[in-house]
């Protein structure tokens, strides 16, 4: 559905030494810069940015707001956690399981150097499966009707009708 996310940053560069690293963790990395404007991050295409306001102003955090990523194991949402706070974020849920989010559901949040809140999430229940089971349902079929077909049927009854 989406093909990218950006948050506002004070400064970008200064914004990279935090996200380099942290991002990296789960296996994210640059893809595109536009120094001192903006940098791209993802695997093989930029799916997330900070960059500064395009109107110019400072930037300000959303209220509500969180980016959410995909990791690949709970050492990397550990590794995440870790990255963030060593490079100067701060912590706003230790990593670990979230009950509430699902059985499966292992993640951890943090909060970038200028009060983006982000999320780095396991959950092991392959997605494509999980929407599988979603959709999964018991499915009552009908019995096949039979087709009636009116013009063979009228042709039939005008033919008997000559025949007599």
């Amino acid at each position: 559905m989406l093909h990218h996310v950006s948050v506002g940053v004070l400064n970008v560069e200064r914004a990279a030494t935090f996200y380099d690293p942290v991002l990296g963790a789960l296996g994210y990395k640059r893809i595109m810069e536009f120094l001192p404007y903006a940098i791209g991050y993802g695997e093989t295409r930029p799916e997330f940015w900070v960059q500064l306001p395009h109107n110019q102003n400072a930037a300000s955090v959303g209220n509500g707001t969180h980016v959410g990523f995909i990791a690949r194991s709970k050492g990397a949402v550990n590794k995440f956690h870790e990255a963030a706070l060593a490079h100067g974020g701060s912590n706003n849920g230790e990593p670990g399981p979230r009950a509430d989010y699902g059985p499966d559901y292992y993640g951890a949040f943090v909060f970038d150097l200028d009060g983006n809140k982000l999320e780095a999430t396991l959950d092991s229940l392959p997605i494509a499966k999980a929407a599988k089971q979603a959709t999964k349902k018991k499915v009552t079929k009908r019995p096949a009707r039979k087709t009636k077909k009116p013009a063979k049927k009228a042709a039939k009854k005008k033919k008997k009708a000559r025949r007599r």
